[in-house]
């Protein structure tokens, strides 16, 4: 007989983190005082959702749609970024944003601890190129 796998689901704690990592960011963004470190957080955050979202098939509509509007503008910002060293969400691309971290903390509850973790690590073995 086949066990099936234990799901631990996310805690409030660990969706707290994960909404810190967020809004800060963007409050920081919003004020003037976003810089490399707190879009890294940012951009982390929301792709981790988006990746662990794509390997569960989830069901919430429009949640990867929505996930990519932001991950895209994010890409947008980091080019800019790179390019200048001036890190800044415009004020057009800010609801692109905000609606993927909203959406990213709607969905985090149906997702699991490992499943985060596994995506989480993943993510950073394709980042650092192992």
């Amino acid at each position: 007989m086949k066990r099936k796998s234990l799901r631990v689901p996310v805690t409030s704690g660990l969706k707290d983190i994960y909404a810190m990592d967020m809004h800060l960011a963007f409050q920081a963004a919003c004020a003037g005082k976003f810089n490399v470190v707190a879009f890294a957080r940012l951009a982390a955050a929301i792709t981790v959702v988006r990746t662990a979202l794509e390997q569960k098939q989830t069901r919430l509509p429009a949640a990867i749609e929505t996930l990519d509007a932001a991950i895209a503008t994010l890409v947008a910002v980091r080019g800019r970024g790179d390019a200048t060293d001036v890190w800044e969400i415009a004020e057009s691309e800010r609801p692109s944003v905000l609606n993927g971290i909203l959406m990213a903390e709607q969905c985090i509850g149906t997702l699991d601890v490992a499943l985060l973790e596994q995506t989480a690590a993943q993510l950073m073995q394709v980042i650092s190129g192992k």
